[in-house]
């Protein structure tokens, strides 16, 4: 039996910034209340993550590895039909994002609180849309496309942001709008 490897500190913290969110929202976590959570100076702590900004984007970026962790099992299972693993990698993506805790959390609680975490997967988003369109870009590598790059790089980009966009405001269930975004990528993809 294979034991997980023990996480880092900048990890623990992170995780323990989500839980402390989930338990009394963003407004209530502090960097001192994160510190006792975690058994650690809240000087460690700030040096592990920064700011509270920061710390926030931290947090979302570490929810993000669990959905691209989605995308590229959804990939692994579809070798030989880009747009079928697109249909099963948004799919996988939205009924994730439909049962986590934390980002049901941000999106149902945007009328207060949270207002600071939202953001981060709508407006001020660069860094999730930029580490989940390379992740998808690096993935699509493997398969045949005959379009230039410029247009491919047009193409995820419209995927990922559809995707997100279905994220924080799912309207149909994720088989139904997993088929939607395979089909315009079949569209767009295939010659």
């Amino acid at each position: 039996m294979t034991t997980a490897p023990a996480l880092t500190m900048h990890e623990r913290v992170v995780a323990a910034a989500a839980e402390l969110t989930l338990e009394v929202g963003w407004a209530g976590v502090t960097m001192g209340k994160l510190a006792d959570r975690v058994g650690v100076s809240r000087q460690t702590v700030y040096n592990e993550v920064g700011s509270k900004p920061q710390l926030a984007e931290e947090m979302v970026l570490a929810e993000l590895a669990k959905f691209l962790a989605v995308v590229d099992e959804a990939f692994d299972e579809q070798p030989d039909d880009l747009v079928e693993a697109i249909r099963a990698a948004s799919r996988s993506v939205l009924e994730l994002a439909r049962d986590n805790a934390l980002l049901q959390a941000v999106v149902s609680r945007s009328y207060g609180a949270e207002t600071e975490l939202l953001p981060l997967l709508t407006t001020r988003n660069d860094a999730l849309v930029l580490a989940a369109t390379q992740a998808v870009r690096a993935r699509v590598a493997a398969y045949r496309i005959d379009i230039d790059d410029r247009h491919l790089d047009a193409a995820i980009d419209m995927v990922v942001r559809l995707v997100l966009s279905h994220v924080v405001h799912p309207i149909g269930e994720p088989a139904d709008t997993a088929d939607d975004i395979a089909w315009i990528s079949g569209r767009t993809l295939r010659p």
